[in-house]
């Protein structure tokens, strides 16, 4: 017995010397490794941030190094357009069209070619730009407004009804493009006053019309909406495009001596001719962003409803295990 209780006395000491040194060597390791992680992650993260800031930076200087190059790049062309290209196109082109325009035809017949050329050259997706400007140069706001409108319109029906009877060959061209097809999606859904709010917007954006009209027929898009709501879009482009034309027209006869400008019409021309810049880039921006809107707001829509769905589903019992009976085992 005393024997037992010496070797239980020295186990006793043993454990408390394993204990503390146990102890200590935690309190080290603690010391040494644990309290060093905390530091390490902080460091990680900090450099992580200081990496994502210079990236920020060095993006931000690579945009602002490419609008500066692009803006050094467009004035030149501007000048040199100024300098050469604006003499040759109203020698060759702008000067023997006013020619042509003055001996060739009356006027009750060349606003009858003029719409006939807005009707038929987006069956052919050809622009009708320059059949605007000539319409605003000949006949001015009243008339060429008139003339345009109603070209355009008869340009924005004839591709709609063309392209249903090939209403299957344009859907498989379109899956070559999804990102497109998912926009022209966006015309075709809703009630009536969206798609003809849509269908104006697209008019007003930088999307091509001449292919809209044509794509426009695989979505579920209405025949009036789509009418009224191109019909709508067009008015901003058809003023432009008369303005452009008149300075056009101006800007001849002052070379050609029929007409000198006084300070105030420069004056006005120059002003104008500002205004009716940023006019262009105002609605083509704003379109581009409620285009953009729109198209988010039913994406996030269409992920409710999925979210939605999955919620109602997960609220369903599960299925019950059929019961085997007694009687099937005796059997």
């Amino acid at each position: 017995m005393p024997e037992t209780s010496e070797e239980s006395s020295k186990e006793a000491a043993n454990c408390e010397h394993n204990d503390g040194v146990n102890v200590r060597e935690d309190s080290e390791y603690v010391r040494l490794v644990i309290s060093n992680e905390p530091r390490v992650l902080e460091a990680e993260e900090g450099t992580h941030i200081l990496q994502t800031e210079a990236n920020a930076r060095l993006n931000t200087f690579f945009w602002w190094s490419k609008t500066l190059a692009l803006c050094i790049l467009l004035i030149v062309l501007l000048l040199i357009f100024l300098k050469w290209g604006a003499p040759f196109l109203f020698e060759k082109v702008l000067y023997p069209i006013l020619e042509w325009e003055a001996t060739a035809f009356g006027r009750p017949v060349l606003a009858i070619v003029l719409v006939a050329s807005l009707a038929l050259f987006p069956v052919f997706l050809i622009p009708s730009g320059p059949s605007m400007w000539l319409a605003g140069m000949i006949f001015g706001y009243g008339i060429g407004f008139i003339i345009i409108m109603v070209g355009t319109t008869i340009g924005m029906v004839l591709p709609y009804l063309i392209g249903l009877l090939f209403r299957d060959r344009i859907h498989q061209w379109l899956k070559r493009w999804p990102q497109k097809a998912a926009m022209l999606k966006l015309a075709g859904e809703g009630s009536w006053f969206h798609q003809f709010r849509v269908v104006a917007l697209f008019r007003v954006s930088p999307f091509p019309y001449t292919i809209f009209n044509y794509a426009i027929v695989v979505t579920s898009m209405r025949f009036w909406p789509y009418l009224w709501g191109s019909i709508a879009g067009m008015v901003p482009e058809a003023f432009i495009y008369i303005y452009s034309g008149k300075l056009i027209r101006t800007f001849a006869d002052v070379k050609y001596g029929k007409h000198h400008l006084t300070t105030v019409e420069i004056v006005y021309n120059v002003i104008s001719f500002i205004i009716a810049i940023i006019t262009t880039v105002a609605f083509t921006v704003y379109a581009k962003r409620a285009l953009e809107e729109i198209e988010k707001s039913e994406t996030i829509g269409e992920v409710a409803a999925s979210d939605q769905a999955s919620y109602e589903m997960g609220k369903l019992p599960p299925e019950r295990p059929n019961h085997v009976s007694l009687s099937s085992f005796r059997s």
